[in-house]
């Protein structure tokens, strides 16, 4: 069983502030094993996919009385009938009692729960394995990059494709089904690797409607439910003061650099291939380390793009841009943004051994693969 610091102390942390701690992430990305490492002295472990546990969650109240824990971590909960009543129940009459909740989603997901816990809880999103934890996982860049962070991908000796495709098909029949209701596994596949091979790009809805087949309320409904399970992360363009900056139109992120090179056939890599991963590595990082802040990209109609923005406080804004080597980095975009919105830190990062500044004209980026220096 691997530790990973980095998130038995994010949970440790959000327990000082609600009795209820709920970890999401997708399938196999490792949650029941960090369960199992805060499974310790005072903690009860749960398996929510046992009919048993359903039996004995029936009565809350009860439950929580009797107990005798002061951790209770209910893994899997989506599976019960009920999740949100039961915690509910457990924050309001026994506060004392820290609860640990595991999902594949957020509790926003649809008829599963009625009751979203303001206030009594914090979301932690775990992310496949992030790159300061690689060296936990025996493992190197260029192997995180192909196989991806799912600790079992991660593992493995070779890269192997059953993997990938079985896990398609689970997250499809015990995450997407069980929490929407959606039936058509052969439309939402479509989609699903058509995001994969167009990850990091912009996306239109209409077009990738007249691509696949398939009306564009279909496409929509699908991707939220990707969004809401985590499969997905859409980014909305950062605008503002600038004339002729783009508005609306998103960009869709996979989550997992190794489905993307599954998808894409991209085995072995080659030189090219890694900026595209390792932009979406960083942006794994990113979002780990900054939950509460919304990251967006920067782009204006003359084609002029940052990566990733991050509004900080009144009028400032960090610029984060990603490549796998510093020399590919031009500042252009960079000097017409800051020309706009000169207030805020500017980023480049690559997997160099050291962090380091470095001058272009007026402007000053700090070039590193340490993102937490930008937290």
């Amino acid at each position: 069983m691997i530790n990973r610091p980095f998130w038995i102390n994010s949970i440790k942390s959000a327990w000082d502030k609600a009795p209820i701690v709920w970890l999401s992430g997708v399938r196999r990305c490792g949650k029941t094993t960090l369960a199992g490492i805060l499974d310790g002295e005072n903690t009860l472990y749960l398996n929510c996919d046992l009919p048993a546990v359903e039996d004995m969650v029936k009565d809350p109240e009860f439950f929580f009385r009797n107990c005798g824990s002061k951790f209770v971590i209910f893994d899997e909960i989506h599976q019960l009938k009920d999740p949100s009543r039961l915690l509910k129940i457990g924050a309001d009459m026994f506060p004392e009692i820290k609860v640990l909740a595991t999902g594949s989603s957020t509790l926003a997901a649809g008829k599963k729960f009625k009751d979203t816990l303001a206030g009594r809880k914090r979301r932690i999103h775990l992310a496949p394995v992030l790159y300061p934890e690689l060296e936990l996982f025996d493992a190197t860049l260029q192997k995180r990059l192909l196989h991806g962070g799912l600790p079992p991908a991660l593992l493995a000796g070779k890269k192997d494709p059953s993997f990938y495709r079985e896990w398609a098909d689970s997250f499809f029949s015990r995450d997407i089904q069980k929490l929407f209701g959606l039936r058509d596994q052969s439309k939402f596949n479509l989609l699903f690797e058509y995001l994969m091979r167009q990850s990091g790009g912009i996306f239109e809805a209409s077009k990738a409607a007249s691509a696949l087949g398939v009306s564009r309320p279909t496409i929509e409904n699908h991707l939220a439910a990707m969004t809401i399970t985590g499969a997905m992360t859409i980014l909305r363009p950062f605008f503002g003061g600038g004339r002729k900056e783009l508005v609306k139109a998103p960009k869709v992120y996979a989550f997992d650099t190794g489905f993307i090179s599954f998808f894409r056939g991209w085995e072995p890599l080659r030189a090219s291939d890694n900026g595209t991963l390792w932009e979406h590595l960083a942006l794994e990082y990113l979002t780990a380390l900054n939950p509460q802040r919304t990251i967006l990209y920067w782009r204006d109609t003359a084609g002029r793009e940052l990566d990733f923005v991050i509004p900080r406080e009144r009028d400032e804004v960090d610029v984060f841009e990603c490549k796998w080597s510093p020399d590919e980095f031009s500042p252009v975009a960079l000097k017409v943004f800051r020309a706009v919105y000169p207030k805020g830190e500017n980023f480049l990062l690559c997997p160099v051994s050291k962090p380091y500044k470095k001058a272009f004209g007026s402007l000053t980026v700090t070039v590193t693969s340490d993102i937490g220096l930008a937290e």
